[in-house]
């Protein structure tokens, strides 16, 4: 039990934690939830020890670890992914090494009566209790399955960390926090580099995890599916509810009606009798009843209503010109760096008022093909064209941290605005709550969130008609992401967005383009659509690291964009083709099954501890590489036969 006494936390004149006490139980699942700056953030680093407050404490059991994933972190060079991931059990190696050096001199001794001989087999005997605990003899099956959930392939664990982005390092450090499994896990922000098969693994690893779990996140579906207690930090005070992020939104209404309720009932209650102490206060015969009253009112515990915040940002896109028809072609597209290809052979049309969805796991294409289709690199093949008229507003991955951060907030917009918009850039601004001497603020001293709300101001400084926004919501607090949601929604041009964020993107779209091997699957329907049909393969891929032919049926089935008239299935020359279209999909189906059954037993084989570093795992490894592709090329066949059999039924 992990008690928090009294916190105190003062910035200059602004109250940020003021007197705030609560208990974190042994398995308990909370979500920290606030807007942004209100000092959730600051709250986790007190609980880590990393920063201290101006009063109060933290106090807990001597025995407990910590584990805090923050937004800050460097991993350091020189390590594959894997080497870094098992320094998460750099304790476990010491505590092996010890282990040995004991048993070696044990087995030298001849002292067994000595004081000096029973210590030492006191020591095996924690040494031992220790590794058992925390899992040593199966350090590295752990480290590999966990740094697959997180989306790495067995062909990244040799790889240097530092050819990998942020976000991915970002997962090397959360994947070395899991294998450490500490009695309290403090994660900031932990689904913000992650794709949503990444954080469907997450939630399902996090929810019987047997230490305490305390979460800032903004991502709604997240918190609920993780947590079962939220507390709100609003104004520095905290409210503590026994609920899952929806749950506490209702409870926390109705909390705050009946506050209102009570509170009002009391002023009516006060004035009342206010008015009768001066009507009575005067007259002599009635001035013993005024002293009751006073008294009376003295003694009542005033209800007080806390002065929430309820400044938002207001944001409406413009109606947009009208573009033609076709506002994206995409022809026999290919990309590449260097060797590797990302993307092969793409055909794409997005159709004028279309609202699309990219989705896929980190790394399969997304960002690129946004960068093609707005012209921020070249491909290597192929042709994207934009159609006619259309106007591209471009919300970029990285975009708030692309301002300049020596201009101002006000110098930024101008630099961005055309001439006949200037008098109207102070509204603009406060609509995005950059408000009086705010406007002259520095880029660089702004929050994450703050430079997100003005990165999202200067795209209204242009008509829109096609609107591409790449992880739009990193940044933004739950009231903001609402607002830009519902924006969104009124938003009559064509929209292609790319988020992990499953609440932001629920019924955003009308369509689903995923990115797999290099090319592109279309599902006409939403988010909910789209999961599931990719339920099962999801839990399958994240969990094996590969797909199975229940995926590839589940992802294919109603995905055709059009309509291929039927050939006679009657005619002899057709029910022959029909007959041999049909032998091809038997053979191709009971190939994937062998080929599955295959993997199946390598997968044992290289999950066997005593058989890591062997020629036989080495063999194993190889195997499963060949099979994988072998694999591949199996449901491709698969694929051909199927679209050349629904020519005939």
């Amino acid at each position: 039990m992990i008690n928090i006494n009294n916190i105190y936390v003062q910035y200059g004149d602004r109250r940020v934690l003021d007197r705030v006490s609560f208990t974190i139980q042994e398995r308990d699942r909370m979500g920290l939830t606030g807007r942004n700056g209100a000092g959730k953030s600051t709250l986790l680093k007190i609980i880590a020890g990393q920063i201290m407050p101006t009063e109060g404490n933290i106090s807990y059991p001597s025995t407990t670890t910590i584990g805090f994933l923050h937004q800050d972190m460097f991993l350091p060079q020189g390590k594959t992914v894997l080497e870094e991931a098992m320094s998460a059990f750099d304790e476990v190696l010491v505590a092996e090494k010890r282990l040995a050096e004991v048993e070696a001199e044990l087995a030298e001794r001849t002292d067994y009566e000595s004081e000096a001989y029973m210590d030492l087999i006191h020591e095996m005997t924690e040494l031992n209790d220790e590794l058992a605990s925390i899992g040593g003899d199966n350090m590295r099956v752990e480290c590999e399955k966990i740094l697959m959930g997180l989306g790495f392939k067995v062909t990244d664990f040799a790889r240097q960390t530092t050819e990998f982005s942020g976000g991915w390092q970002m997962r090397i450090e959360l994947a070395k926090m899991l294998l450490k499994r500490p009695k309290l896990l403090l994660l900031d922000e932990p689904t913000n580099h992650l794709d949503i098969e990444s954080i469907i693994w997450l939630e399902n690893f996090l929810q019987p995890y047997e230490g305490a779990v305390v979460v800032i996140s903004h991502d709604k579906t997240f918190l609920d599916n993780v947590t079962k207690r939220t507390i709100e930090i609003e104004l520095g005070k905290v409210h503590d509810y026994k609920a899952n992020y929806s749950r506490y939104l209702e409870l926390r209404s109705e909390r705050q009606a009946q506050l209102q309720s009570s509170f009002d009932s009391q002023q009516k209650d006060i004035a009342r009798k206010e008015a009768l102490v001066d009507k009575f206060r005067a007259k002599a015969n009635k001035a013993k009843m005024a002293q009751s009253l006073i008294k009376e009112l003295d003694r009542m515990e005033r209800i007080e209503m806390e002065t929430t915040d309820n400044s938002r940002m207001r944001f409406q896109f413009p109606p947009s010109p009208r573009s033609g028809e076709v506002a994206i072609k995409v022809e026999n597209l290919t990309k590449k760096y260097g060797d590797s290809v990302i993307l092969q052979d793409i055909d794409l049309d997005v159709i004028r008022g279309e609202r699309i969805a990219f989705m896929g796991k980190n790394g399969e294409g997304k960002s690129t093909l946004i960068k093609l289709i707005v012209g921020d690199i070249l491909p290597s093949g192929g042709v994207v064209e934009l159609g006619h008229n259309v106007f591209l507003g471009y919300y970029a991955q990285n975009q708030a941290e692309a301002l300049d951060p020596k201009m101002t907030v006000l110098e930024t917009m101008e630099k961005n605005s055309p001439f006949e918009l200037r008098p109207r850039l102070r509204n603009i601004l406060g609509s995005f709550l950059f408000r009086g001497e705010d406007v002259d603020k520095k880029v660089s001293v702004l929050s994450g969130g703050e430079r997100a709300r003005l990165a999202m101001a200067c795209m209204l400084l242009h008509p829109i008609n096609l609107l591409v926004m790449d992880e739009p919501t990193n940044h933004l607090d739950m009231l903001s992401k609402a607002i830009l949601k519902q924006a969104l929604f009124e938003y009559d041009g064509t929209l292609i967005v790319v988020s992990h964020d499953r609440d932001f993107l629920d019924g955003m779209t009308d369509k689903v383009i995923e990115f797999a091997n290099r090319s592109l699957i279309t599902y006409l329907g939403d988010l909910q659509y789209f999961l599931e049909k990719r339920q099962y393969g999801t839990l399958r891929d994240v969990s094996l690291g590969k797909s199975g032919l229940n995926t590839f049926l589940s992802t294919n089935s109603n995905t055709t964009t059009t309509t291929t008239p039927k050939l006679d299935a009657n005619s002899n020359e057709n029910q022959e083709q029909i007959k041999r279209v049909k032998k091809n999909i038997q053979n191709a189906e009971k190939k994937i099954n062998r080929l599955e059954e295959d993997q199946s037993k390598l997968e044992m084989i290289m999950g066997i501890t005593e058989k890591f570093g062997t020629a036989e795992y080495q063999k194993a490894v190889s195997q499963y590489e060949a099979n994988k592709k072998e694999l591949e090329a199996a449901m491709a066949e698969w694929e051909s036969a199927e679209m050349e059999l629904e020519k005939y039924v």
